[in-house]
């Protein structure tokens, strides 16, 4: 999320919204309305509308992290939002029209979701056009000391604290850590 978010920052697009989400974190009942919003009524407990992702992402970044766990009726919907640039709300009748870039990510190999169908191949290459490979932290050791120092000056100043740094000690431990999931 912080190379997508980068992007947006340093984009034309940066003075309108940033809006993530992690496909992986929705049940498939539930992402669609995510993404999508909904109307008063479109189905049970729907009292008020609610705007979804999409919506409040106008004007600038819609990022999908985890984008391979989008079920296949909401790879066609992202799809057609790509292609014709609107959506429907759920229970609605009405098109909205929309303007967003969309960034996705995924830690899973995308090309092979294609290939054994779990991932529509027209919407792979939608957005597929300018891939960013980041390899995982824990394949990239050596960046550590550098990463630890960015991120510790950047919070520092965020929290007006005073300038810290991490011993030798502490940089090791980072070093052996496993990084699951990363």
């Amino acid at each position: 999320e912080l190379l997508a978010r980068a992007i947006h920052e340093q984009s034309p697009r940066a003075a309108h919204p940033f809006v993530a989400i992690n496909c992986s974190a929705f049940p498939e009942s539930l992402i669609e309305s995510e993404l999508f919003g909904f109307e008063k009524g479109a189905f049970t407990g729907a009292e008020r509308p609610k705007l979804g992702k999409i919506q409040k992402a106008e004007g600038g970044t819609l990022f999908l992290d985890e984008v391979t766990e989008l079920s296949p009726s909401a790879q066609s919907k992202i799809l057609r939002v790509l292609q014709e640039r609107q959506f429907e709300p759920l229970g609605s009748l009405k098109t909205v029209p929309v303007d967003i870039r969309i960034l996705a990510a995924t830690n899973q190999d995308l090309e092979a979701r294609v290939r054994e169908g779990k991932f529509r191949d027209d919407l792979f290459y939608r957005l597929f056009v300018f891939p960013i490979y980041l390899p995982s932290i824990r394949d990239r050791k050596e960046d550590l000391d550098e990463l630890i120092d960015f991120f510790t000056d950047k919070f520092c100043r965020e929290m007006k604290k005073e300038s810290r740094t991490f011993s030798p000690e502490a940089r090791k431990v980072l070093r052996d850590y496993p990084w699951p999931g990363n």
